[in-house]
């Protein structure tokens, strides 16, 4: 799942669930069986304009079949709604005097046809708007939630020119990952430096690994030890096309210069972008980097292994899992059953506490190797299910730094009356042990951080550490 961007790639993947779902104060038109909110069966169609009908859509659809809906306030999604709403009209310099909050009771039903009379009083007198008014609403209703696997996916544009592979933004990574800068700033530490260029005009530039971002557009990263704002700079999305003007220092030198930035496309590393890469490391350890938990990923580490096996004895495996942004639940667990067999993996529990408890596969053929996982703060959602079940089984060892802690639940989507989609998880992700890994993330066996010394002598001190643990 997701995270995250990189967390939001497994948000379809799983969780059947039977829900009661309240009847909204009329039904919607093209919603199987006559519930609020179905998942989608086929691709959606083109994307029509949001309005408050999509809005009310989504309002019930949250409270009958989201994860805490059934206990949650609703007042607290129209509150949400209606801030953001003024917000709009404040920032387009057409506040109303009638665009006050209607009084709401704790009666979901009559609360909504409340918020509903006014906000098709406010619609009606600045048609010029458009849906804008709708779509911040219900950006904002999402966005109370305050969960990670949350999301309504609307507007979704890609370069005109972009192909297969391509990579969009400055073509650079930063220590700070995107998912951090978007969802827990509070877990990024400084300095903040480059960590990868992949192209564009990071490499035009003449970026390497291991120069130190000392301010973006003429703001620093960090205050007080505190992320700010600034970094989500260093990630544009398509259309954002704004320059980003860097200072930097490059420490091996003490040089110090600025540079402005352009966003666009770019070709990336074919390589980098398998989904699953192997190779052989001191003629015995078998090293396996994974970009995602996609369909069918266990299986290519099985074979990855299975390949670099052959004809050799393997002193044991090194699953660099750094920047896994997640995906399905059920080949995380399926990896954890190739290192233990008869245990628990995880539990997904409802808001009333009723769980599921997931176990190993043990059909999968045991590998029988000692294992060293690396992870980092961009390890999320189905990569922490994997990484707490082998921190907690005793099947391996993990180094490098804590994980994301973006694992709220596995999330379903359901299509919307405009076309698009809303996500969020039905049951809630606990660990093997029943502990909340959401917000909190997994901690290393051994926290061995990557420093810009180190990135700038390509240096890699997790996967040094483990390959010695894996000697002992």
């Amino acid at each position: 799942m997701t995270a995250v961007r990189a967390a939001a790639a497994g948000v379809a993947l799983l969780l059947a669930t039977a829900c009661t779902v309240p009847e909204p104060p009329r039904g919607h038109a093209g919603t199987p069986g006559g519930t609020v909110c179905a998942r989608p069966q086929n691709i959606p169609g083109p994307e029509k304009a949001t309005t408050i009908d999509v809005v009310e859509q989504a309002y019930f659809c949250i409270l009958g079949t989201y994860y805490g809906g059934a206990t949650m306030d609703a007042r607290s999604l129209l509150i949400a709604g209606f801030a953001a709403l003024t917000r709009e009209l404040d920032r387009e310099g057409r506040d109303l005097p009638g665009a006050t909050m209607p009084a709401l009771t704790g009666d979901r039903k009559a609360d909504w046809a409340a918020f509903e009379t006014v906000y098709r009083r406010i619609a009606a007198q600045v048609p010029d708007l458009g849906d804008r008014p709708a779509v911040v609403t219900l950006e904002a209703m999402v966005a109370s939630l305050g969960d990670n696997h949350a999301r309504w996916a609307h507007d979704v544009e890609r370069h005109p020119d972009h192909y297969d592979g391509d990579g969009y933004g400055l073509g650079l990574a930063a220590s700070v990952h995107d998912a951090q800068v978007n969802g827990e700033p509070g877990t990024a530490l400084p300095p903040l430096f480059v960590t990868a260029v992949e192209g564009g005009a990071a490499r035009a530039a003449g970026l390497r690994p291991g120069d130190v971002i000392e301010s973006i557009n003429g703001s620093v990263p960090f205050l007080d030890g505190k992320a700010t704002a600034v970094i989500s700079a260093l990630y544009p999305r398509y259309p954002q096309a704004r320059p980003v003007r860097l200072r930097l220092l490059r420490q091996s030198t003490g040089r110090r210069w600025s540079v402005t930035l352009e966003p666009g496309l770019y070709q990336r590393d074919l390589a980098t972008l398998q989904a699953v890469r192997s190779k052989l490391l001191d003629g015995d350890v078998a090293y396996v980097r994974m970009r995602g938990f996609s369909s069918d990923a266990a299986n290519r580490v099985f074979k990855a292994v299975s390949r670099l096996r052959a004809g050799r004895p393997l002193s044991g495996v090194v699953l660099d899992l750094r920047g896994n942004g997640g995906g399905s639940p059920v080949e995380a667990t399926r990896l954890v059953s190739a290192f233990a067999h008869g245990k628990v993996t995880a539990h997904l529990c409802t808001v009333r506490g009723v769980c599921e408890t997931l176990r190993t596969d043990d059909t999968v053929e045991l590998i029988g190797l000692p294992l060293v996982v690396l992870t980092d703060r961009g390890c999320a959602s189905a990569c922490e299910h994997f990484t707490s079940a082998i921190k907690d089984l005793g099947a391996g060892r993990l180094v490098g730094t804590r994980t994301a802690g973006v694992i709220s639940g596995p999330a379903q989507p359901y299509l919307l009356a405009d076309n698009t989609l809303l996500s969020f998880p039905a049951r809630h992700h606990l660990g093997p042990d029943r502990e909340v890994i959401d917000r909190i993330g997994v901690p290393p066996d051994h926290h061995v951080p990557l420093t810009p010394e180190d990135a700038a002598d390509g240096r890699d001190p997790a996967l040094a550490k483990a390959l010695t643990l894996l000697r002992k």
